[in-house]
C-alpha cells in the first residue's frame, strides 16, 4: 500500500469537515480515538501477522471500527452525523496511515496525529471566523455566511490550508538535506 496516496487521500476530511469549530473538533475527537483504538487493537497481532495479512487485519479493524462509529453517530447525534457527511467514513484511511508509520516513526507517528487534530482545530476555526466573522458554538451546520464566501467551501479550506503551512514552515525553518533541495 503507497503511504503517500494514503496521506493525500487522508486530507479530505479535513478539508471537507472543518467548517465550523465544533465539526472541526468532532472529526478531530472521532480521529483521535478511533486511530488510538485501532492501534491498540493491531499492536498485539503485529506480533502473528506480517504482510499481505497484517495488511487486510489492518484493514479490516479500521473499517469495523469506524463502521462502529458511525452507527454510534447515528443513533445519538444525528444532527452531527449529517453535519459531517460522509467524513466519517475516511478515518479508516487515516487509520491505515498511522498504522504504517508507527512501525516506522515510532513517536513521530503520535505527535503527528496530535498536530493534524491541532490542524482540525486551527482550520475550523480559521473558516468559520473567515466565513461569519464570529465563532458559533450552539449551531452544527455551517456558519452563516456574512464574511468570505470562498472560506466555506472545500477549495478555500485547500488555500487557507497552503497557507497556514507556508506559515508554519516560515516560523521554524530546517535546512533541507541535499536530497530535498534536487542536487544529486
Amino acid at each position: 500500500m503507497n503511504r503517500s496516496w494514503l496521506a493525500a487521500l487522508s486530507l479530505a476530511p479535513l478539508l471537507g469537515a472543518s467548517q465550523t469549530l465544533l465539526q472541526a473538533s468532532a472529526m478531530a475527537g472521532l480521529t483521535l480515538s478511533t486511530v488510538l483504538v485501532h492501534l491498540t487493537c493491531m499492536t498485539p497481532l503485529r506480533r502473528w501477522l506480517d504482510g499481505v495479512a497484517g495488511e487486510i487485519t489492518s484493514i479490516l479493524v479500521a473499517a469495523t471500527l469506524v463502521t462502529c462509529q458511525t452507527l454510534a453517530l447515528h443513533a445519538w447525534d444525528l444532527e452531527l452525523r449529517n453535519a459531517l457527511g460522509v467524513y466519517p467514513e475516511l478515518i479508516a484511511l487515516q487509520c491505515l496511515l498511522f498504522e504504517q508509520s508507527v512501525g516506522k516513526a515510532g513517536r513521530r507517528a503520535f505527535i503527528l496525529l496530535g498536530g493534524f487534530c491541532v490542524l482540525y482545530l486551527l482550520l475550523g476555526t480559521i473558516r468559520e471566523l473567515l466565513a461569519s466573522g464570529a465563532l458559533n458554538l450552539t449551531s452544527i451546520s455551517g456558519p452563516d455566511i456574512t464574511g468570505l464566501r470562498l472560506a466555506s467551501l472545500a477549495p478555500g479550506a485547500l488555500l487557507l490550508l497552503g497557507v497556514l503551512l507556508a506559515l508554519i514552515k516560515r516560523a521554524c525553518p530546517k535546512q533541507a538535506t541535499p536530497d530535498r533541495e534536487g542536487n544529486s
